[in-house]
């Protein structure tokens, strides 16, 4: 009985081997290149027009998971993009091809205007710096006297000054005193 066993295993096995159908040939890849924007390119505003070309002409090209327009061999995308860095996928298939995927960074970076902090108390000039998204530091100043002014402390002087635009979490440096 385990002769018999053994002989049909054999004739499995042996059946397996010598087939007539050769592995499956590799796809030719997708041919995928993004010319714009740039790997780490630094940009201001919400959106990012991404273009680049394709081969075979053609092809379906998505960027961040939405269709792109594709006209012959160059396609174009908008992505939106959130604030600080943002990584943007590419995807090219075609019928026939293995797809082509990359992906590029891009930092959306956000500039706000420096507040007029002069004259306000410290904690009112925190607030307008969360606001913005600002940092603060504070430097004592005022004279031998300044702890006898009645009044609290209040900003003397500010750089960068007010009006100025600067990127998110930069730091505004305060000269703070009772009197300035």
């Amino acid at each position: 009985m385990r002769l018999g066993l053994l002989i049909v295993a054999i004739g499995v096995l042996l059946a397996g081997c010598g087939a007539d159908t050769p592995p499956p040939r590799p796809q030719k890849p997708v041919q995928l290149s993004v010319s714009a924007p740039s790997d780490t390119a630094v940009v201001q505003g919400s959106t990012a027009q991404v273009s680049g070309t394709v081969s075979p002409p053609g092809a379906r090209v998505k960027v961040q998971g939405h269709l792109a327009q594709v006209s012959g061999n160059s396609f174009t995308g908008t992505v939106k993009l959130a604030q600080g860095p943002n990584v943007i996928d590419v995807a090219a298939t075609a019928s026939g091809r293995a797809t082509a995927l990359t992906a590029f960074r891009i930092t959306r970076e956000e500039r706000v205007a420096v507040p007029e902090l002069v004259a306000l108390s410290l904690d009112d000039a925190q607030t307008q710096a969360d606001e913005r998204g600002l940092k603060l530091t504070a430097e004592r100043g005022g004279g031998f006297l300044d702890p006898l002014v009645p009044r609290g402390i209040h900003v003397c002087d500010q750089s960068p000054a007010p009006g100025k635009q600067v990127r998110r979490g930069t730091t505004v440096k305060l000269l703070v005193a009772r009197s300035c």
